[in-house]
């Protein structure tokens, strides 16, 4: 029987939702803000509420922890080779929503991120490759940190992989966003799920994995699912959910 686990993932660190808090720092991943509209003009008909959602949460989440700083590890867009209409203006709005509360945001590049340049100066946000909140390295997970990065810190925080884990009974399969937490090398590594409602994941449990950070094993790495309150369920190891 799974246990609801403590609120802290690691110490100094805790699960709030999709969201992870550290310190005074909240920090999400892969929005992918615009992915409605790139699918529509691919002639797929879904509706657009991913903006909606995100804002809901997000904003729920920050009035309840009051963190100083929104970090968001990266792919905060969608589209690569341009910038779409719905990107301008979810992310300009999404600024100023959380600018009436927190005192900054801090957008880390990920690989989906090759136009944000331009969004970014009108935003008037900081753009970073990697970031740095005392020990803990915050970057998208989609290439290895410099070693010089990787020896001034002893936790690494990524997106990227959208982990998720699929669990079947009978003939029912469902599939949870998940956090993962386990080690590269000597580093505590947290994985973090998508904050995007559209994009439920990869299935962890199949080795669906991107991240050259989760290229070994890593039937270790433990599971936590948010439930629909927004707190965390500890699952256990990869290895004993196979």
């Amino acid at each position: 029987m799974f246990s609801i686990a403590k609120m802290e993932i690691a110490k100094g660190m805790s699960i709030h939702g999709k969201s992870l808090l550290v310190g005074s720092s909240l920090i999400i991943a892969d929005l992918h803000f615009g992915q409605e509209e790139a699918l529509n003009r691919k002639g797929v008909l879904i509706p657009r509420f991913q903006f909606k959602d995100i804002e809901s949460s997000l904003m729920a989440i920050i009035k309840k922890t009051h963190p100083k700083e929104l970090v968001i590890t990266g792919d905060l867009k969608h589209e690569f080779g341009s910038i779409l209409n719905t990107e301008w203006r979810n992310i300009l709005k999404l600024r100023d929503n959380v600018l009436e509360l927190c005192d900054r945001i801090v957008i880390i590049r990920g690989n989906h991120d090759v136009m944000l340049e331009p969004i970014a100066r009108k935003a008037n946000v900081l753009v970073e490759n990697n970031y740095f909140i005392k020990g803990v390295l915050i970057c998208h997970g989609d290439v290895i940190p410099d070693k010089k990065l990787l020896d001034k810190c002893k936790t690494i925080v990524i997106g990227h992989d959208h982990p998720a884990i699929s669990l079947t009974k009978e003939n029912r399969t469902e599939k949870f966003k998940c956090f993962l937490k386990g080690k590269y090398k000597n580093k505590l590594l947290i994985v973090l799920p998508s904050f995007n409602p559209l994009t439920i994941g990869n299935n962890v449990l199949s080795g669906e994995l991107l991240s050259p950070l989760l290229s070994k094993n890593i039937s270790n790495f433990e599971v936590f699912v948010p439930d629909e309150h927004g707190k965390p369920l500890y699952f256990g190891k990869i290895k004993d959910l196979k």
